[in-house]
């Protein structure tokens, strides 16, 4: 038989793991855990001792430490100190574990009522040699229900000099019974930072080179825990075989690198899928955890968040720190929260999913789905009522769709350019009034028809935009070939009474010209035609899903025969199967083929934007209606009462 060579096995007795090796001796050396460190400390200077402790927390966080430092404290040859000399018998035999009145009991493999019966029945005999005898009940959650009642009396009323402490990773397992007899302490996770901290002096000490990023990796994947950070740096020095670097840590804990993350972003913020699937696949090649790397985005994400919104509390130490200033700029904040919900949910989804790679992916996938992006690749800002109905005027814009119902316009007095959004928007707040009676709140579609249709009976059957720009629309008739519009438009009749454009504006500048407004109306056959008022069509369409979406938060910009050109904001609305939905839809309406073109760009009114400013205006007017109630201003004054915010809604 080959005798084991002397020299391996004695540099292998005299080895110690870090762990081990750097187990604080006192109070003054443990890391983090201060608030239980100064309730001890007092307690010991002050002689106010406790007969059984309780510590609580994760693994790694100090439970064990702590009681051995106590036990010493406790018997220390100098005396009841918070600062145990260390060097004495006592303070040796318990660091070496052979201090024959300091006994650690593991429960999970004595949880049985003998084995807790054998422990009290020794328990009332004095110490053998030490001012205490402690016990220490590791995990005594896992003690059996008989234990824990055999345990209860001596718990309550030990001996002078007995003390329990007893230490366990779930406190909820514990009956109250036993909680109630035990002053408690819950042991926090260490901070990463502290961790760092530690590891670098420890390292130092050692004299290990390392990178302090590579320690921020160890102690991420620690999760608070310091044994857990002594062990993976053991793991680290074995496998850098020298100094431990960022590249060696990272492939060992097989970490994503955070450029992949940055990548992976940029692809979302660029709107480029195929960039964004070729990450995951490098990511599936490389063999890194989709869990793992969904974590990381998520801290990625929180940390661009964290510079949109507290610029100052990016450090400078940080190596992703640049790029997550660029990304704070070039991703919008609604994104970034979106990012992060669809990851957080993603992980907890991963196990539900056919494979990790397939749920990773069907996580990206949904980030662009939902982005919401511009033709340029920049992100959307996201629409609001009050920019929805703002009206652009550049220089060469195309045509836009219906706007809100506008005041009559007067031929003696004009309105001003500036001043026409405002009156745009005026008749639509007072036409969306709540009405008397209880009915459910208006559909969408159903509220753009309200603001249009308000405005015709309010200008005589017609939009006040199709009265003020009869001749603008008259000269983009006049400028299109005959066979530009749609089959079977024949020119509107001007209704009997209606002045020319021209006169109403002979003293005054030409105005920006309003959106178009155009009138269904009968064609032979009784078919339906179209003029141009896109937000109405769009209204009474029977289009379902995401065609419906297509044609409510379209803009028209062009008819061309009978091609009818769109504009939406979202990339997805873009999408040519959800055209071709569309399509069909039109073919159906018109009794013919129609043909549906769509592109990504800023839009100005549409159907979605009507119905949210007619549902803005009806909500402003219940709100003013309930304010200006006489009953209601009495019970205000009466009762000091007042309005709660949210709690009224119209009524149709």
């Amino acid at each position: 038989m080959r005798k084991p060579n002397a020299e391996l096995l004695q540099f292998g007795m005299t080895y110690q793991v870090l762990a081990r090796k750097w187990r604080p001796k006192g109070f003054s050396t443990l890391v983090g855990q201060e608030h239980v460190v100064r309730a001890l400390t007092h307690a010991l200077e002050q002689q106010r001792l406790h007969h059984a402790y309780l510590f609580t927390g994760t693994r790694g966080v100090g439970k064990t430490t702590l009681s051995r430092i106590l036990a010493k404290a406790l018997n220390c040859e100098t005396g009841i100190t918070a600062e145990p000399c260390g060097v004495c018998r006592a303070c040796r035999a318990i660091d070496e574990g052979r201090f024959v009145d300091y006994v650690e009991m593991d429960a999970a493999s004595n949880r049985g009522v003998d084995e807790m019966t054998s422990l009290l029945e020794k328990a009332v005999y004095a110490p053998a040699d030490a001012r205490f005898k402690v016990y220490m009940i590791d995990e005594v959650h896992m003690l059996t229900g008989h234990a824990f009642n055999a345990m209860l009396k001596t718990l309550e009323e030990p001996p002078a000099h007995v003390k329990f402490i007893l230490a366990t990773t779930d406190p909820q397992k514990i009956p109250v019974t036993v909680l109630s007899r035990c002053l408690q302490f819950n042991l926090k996770q260490m901070p990463a930072g502290h961790i760092v901290s530690h590891l670098t002096n420890i390292l130092g000490e050692e004299g290990i080179d390392n990178e302090p990023q590579a320690l921020r990796l160890l102690a991420k994947a620690a999760s608070g825990s310091m044994r857990d950070a002594l062990s993976l740096t053991d793991q680290a020095i074995a496998y850098a075989a020298g100094p431990i670097t960022e590249v060696a840590v990272r492939g060992m804990l097989g970490a994503i690198d955070q450029s992949v993350l940055v990548r992976l972003l940029d692809a979302l913020k660029d709107g480029s899928r195929t960039d964004l699937m070729a990450v995951a696949d490098e990511m599936a090649e490389r063999s890194f955890s989709f869990a793992a790397g969904l974590q990381d985005l998520g801290s990625l994400l929180h940390k661009i968040a964290l510079a949109q919104f507290a610029p100052d509390a990016v450090s400078d130490d940080w190596p992703e720190a640049a790029d997550v200033r660029r990304l704070a700029e070039a991703i919008s904040p609604e994104a970034v929260q979106l990012y992060y919900q669809i990851a957080t949910r993603a992980r907890g989804e991963l196990g539900l999913a056919p494979d990790e790679y397939t749920g990773f992916s069907m996580a990206l996938l949904r980030m662009a789905a939902f982005t919401p992006l511009l033709a340029g690749g920049t992100l959307a800002e996201p629409p609001t009522p009050q920019a929805a109905t703002r009206i652009a005027a550049p220089a060469a814009a195309p045509a836009r769709a219906a706007a809100a119902p506008s005041e009559p316009m007067r031929s003696a007095a004009p309105a001003a350019p500036a001043a026409q959004p405002e009156a745009r928007r005026a008749p639509a707040a007072r036409t969306s009034a709540p009405t008397d009676g209880a009915g459910a709140p208006m559909s969408p579609a159903r509220a753009a028809l309200a603001a249009l249709n308000a405005g015709r009976k309010g200008t005589g059957g017609r939009t006040s935009g199709g009265a003020g720009s009869t001749g603008s629309t008259a000269g983009r008739n006049a400028s299109r070939p005959a066979d530009d519009a749609p089959a079977g438009a024949d020119p509107e009749p001007e209704p009997a009474g209606t002045a020319p454009a021209s006169a109403s504006t002979d003293s005054t500048a030409t105005p920006a010209p309003a959106p178009r407004a155009c009138v269904y109306r009968e064609a032979d056959g009784n078919a339906p035609v179209f003029t141009g008022e896109w937000p109405v069509l769009a209204a009474e369409l029977p289009a379902r899903g995401l065609a419906r979406e297509l044609a409510f938060q379209s803009e028209l910009t062009e008819v061309a025969g009978r091609a009818l050109h769109l504009r939406v904001p979202l990339r997805q609305l873009a999408d040519s199967a959800t055209a071709d939905k569309l399509r069909q839809v039109l073919n159906e309406h018109f009794g013919g083929d129609v043909q549906v073109h769509v592109e990504l760009g800023q839009v100005g009114t549409t159907a979605a934007s009507l119905a949210a400013e007619a549902a803005a205006a009806r909500q402003r007017a219940a709100e003013q209606a309930i304010a200006d109630d006489p009953l209601v201003r009495e019970l205000i004054d009466e009762f000091d009462a007042q309005i709660l915010p949210n709690s009224i809604r119209p009524v149709q």
